[in-house]
């Protein structure tokens, strides 16, 4: 009995474990997206302050937004992404404007694309014997 109440431990542990890595991993990611938009928007302090708030709630439900339709038929999250960003949009025009409330989503549609092109390099070192896979292309929008 106690042999399987230690294996039923460890499942749940490292289930937690797992969980907490991807919350710590969304959370860098987050950091870093978020200050890559900042320094390409040229924000000022008052406006970085305003923008980050709002930015983090978006990015939550960006990434909720993915997780929960990413296995859905494209168009689906596709619309599901274009609903959030007009939603949010507003908010992010109040802090910075018109034009630049459009520009978030550029940039950050530029940092995935950064991103995916660093981890492909990274498997392609961590694997130079292999034959280099064709990057998919995945837009959230």
């Amino acid at each position: 009995m106690k042999k399987i109440f230690y294996i039923l431990t460890l499942f749940v542990l490292s289930g937690f474990a797992a969980q907490a890595q991807d919350e710590n991993a969304d959370e860098r990611i987050r950091d870093k997206m978020k200050e890559y938009i900042q320094k390409r928007m040229d924000l000022t302090k008052n406006e970085a302050e305003k923008f980050t708030p709002v930015f983090i709630r978006y990015f939550k439900e960006w990434r909720t937004t993915l997780r929960e339709n990413g296995k859905g038929p494209r168009l689906d999250l596709q619309q599901k992404i274009i609903d959030l960003r007009i939603r949010y949009r507003s908010e992010f025009k109040e802090i910075l404007g018109e034009k630049r409330s459009n520009d978030v989503y550029e940039h950050q549609d530029k940092f995935i694309k950064e991103l995916k092109t660093i981890q492909q390099e990274r498997r392609i070192q961590n694997r130079p014997n292999e034959r280099p896979q064709r990057i998919q292309k995945v837009n959230p929008v």
